[in-house]
């Protein structure tokens, strides 16, 4: 009895079979996941639209028989899709245009960031097949049911942020096509994409995401190739000799645009089958977050950093607050064809901003039983309602809206990030087995762990990277003596550090218990 007591604690005992119930500390499922609180004009609504195939299904996790989808190949494209953007390609731009770095030094950076910073969204999306699980409820199993919650409510405002940005530069791309549009047209166009795509589910994101890329790959060559002279004339430029701050506050906001997807990737491989191994999953995953992130970053850094010395290309770019100006300037000697191409760049950013919405719904319906049972598509509305007039004031200063929201994104991102590979690796035996992993107790707060160390590990990496933040609003002792921004790095490390220690000491206090009550 005291043996069993002490797996309930700590959330570790077997597969239970208790009955769900929304109401009790017992394990829920099948409830949320067949709509049965959805009351009144929703249930008719949600009804009526699983009829039309839209998804309706909520956060509980999809049961192993239903995970039958076997294209794995979906697991590439939809990150490569993702990343294979102008959004991507804005964050390349950083380098030259906010800190003044060359492009052999933001090349570099580039390079070696992507190709370790990559391994951790991919290791995040491997939780989705295994076990079927969204990101932020699979978080319970190190976070514990209550302790979950602050990961849940950070993603919700952080991937709202997220869509602002694409948003953001979706309108400017379009408003550079003609005098005739602007910033907040393009805005609202770009936004109402998103939503049409997001509202159907899954399946309807895997699909887009498969052929989305295929613009942007072509606009991309295109780019390159009309921009390639004058990209190899600036090579030879002189630059200033780029500071350790300026590199390390680079590779930081690099660091921040791809970790922050850890906290989404778990989600778009719940319905494919458990069936390809790990390392198939990983690999896929890798090579199209790696792929199209190094591809799309080393071309905003290599445009960016020949604006200057190309006339057209620097007014285009408006003094650095243009991408979608930039964009359009390189291209404008194609004619038509460069429009086009610039025009189905920009109705592909949904690309981006459809995985986020579709996760900022099921984060909001993780925070709290009650939110639950609100259908996944009200969430969509919200998010809708709140992206177009925040898209519309945050455009009119572009960079200091960008660089604040992926570091803030990128802060609490690592750490969280931190915590759920220590749980895997060190306390679950990096094990997805039901034995490691009891779904079935996915939503018992007395099932699962308490979430006390994860808590402490948090506030341990949030309170540790405070000093090393480098913000406009805010630059901390250790950064204002010329270090830069290595605050993302600094959470990661005393996250995973805190975490292990924390959880370590929780699971030899309940044993010693155990033997004392014995």
């Amino acid at each position: 009895m005291q043996s069993e007591f002490v797996e309930k604690k700590q959330g570790e005992s077997r597969s239970s079979s208790v009955a769900p119930d929304l109401a009790s500390d017992k394990p829920v499922g099948n409830d949320l996941e067949g709509g049965q609180y959805y009351t009144g004009f929703l249930r008719r609504a949600t009804q009526l639209l699983s009829r039309y195939g839209i998804e309706t299904h909520g956060i509980a996790p999809v049961p192993a028989e239903e995970r039958i989808e076997t294209r794995w190949y979906q697991m590439f494209f939809v990150w490569f899709s993702a990343n294979m953007n102008i959004l991507a390609f804005s964050t390349g731009t950083v380098g030259p245009a906010l800190f003044s770095l060359g492009v052999n030094d933001s090349i570099i950076i580039i390079v070696v960031v992507d190709l370790v910073i990559c391994l951790l969204p991919a290791f995040s999306a491997v939780f989705g097949p295994k076990l079927g699980t969204r990101t932020i409820v699979q978080a319970r199993f190190s976070w514990g049911y209550f302790g979950a919650i602050i990961p849940a409510i950070l993603n919700v405002f952080s991937l709202q942020g997220f869509l602002i940005l694409n948003c953001i530069i979706g309108g400017q791309v379009l408003a550079s096509l003609s005098s005739h549009l602007d910033d907040t047209l393009g805005i609202v166009i770009i936004a109402v994409i998103s939503l049409v795509v997001t509202f159907c589910g899954y399946r309807i994101i895997h699909w887009y995401e498969s052929i989305a890329w295929i613009p942007n790959v072509i606009a991309f060559i295109a780019i390159l190739g009309v921009g390639y002279p004058q990209l190899r004339d600036n090579q030879s430029t002189a630059v200033s000799r780029a500071t350790v701050a300026e590199v390390i506050s680079f590779s930081s906001i690099l660091t921040s645009s791809i970790i922050s997807w850890c906290t989404v990737t778990s989600d778009y491989g719940v319905y494919h089958s458990p069936a390809a191994s790990s390392a198939r999953i990983f690999l896929y995953t890798y090579l199209a977050f790696f792929t199209s992130s190094v591809t799309c970053h080393t071309l905003g850094a290599a445009f960016a950093a020949a604006a200057p010395n190309v006339p057209v290309w620097n007014a285009g770019f408006n003094n650095s607050s243009s991408v979608g100006g930039l964009f359009y300037s390189v291209l404008l000697p194609t004619g038509t064809f460069g429009k086009i191409l610039i025009a189905l760049v920009a109705l592909s950013i949904p690309s981006a901003s459809a995985p986020t919405m579709y996760t900022f719904s099921t984060s909001f319906m993780a925070v709290a039983p009650w939110f639950a049972a609100i259908p996944r598509w009200i969430y969509i509305l919200i998010s809708e309602a709140v992206l177009i007039p925040v898209a519309i004031i945050g455009a009119k200063k572009f960079y200091t809206t960008f660089v604040d929201i992926l570091n803030v994104i990128g802060y609490w991102s690592s750490v969280f990030t931190a915590i759920i590979l220590t749980e895997h690796v060190l306390f679950r035996r990096a094990s997805f087995s039901e034995d490691q992993y009891p779904i079935t107790t996915w939503a018992s707060y007395t099932l699962l762990p308490s979430g006390i160390p994860a808590v402490v590990a948090f506030a341990c990496g949030c309170g540790a990277l405070v000093p090393f933040m480098s913000q406009a609003w805010y630059v901390g002792p250790v950064a204002r003596h010329g270090s830069g921004d290595v605050g993302v790095y600094v959470g990661f490390v005393v996250g995973a550090i805190a975490y292990a220690l924390a959880r370590g000491f929780e699971k030899l206090w309940y044993k010693k218990m155990s033997k004392s009550d014995a």
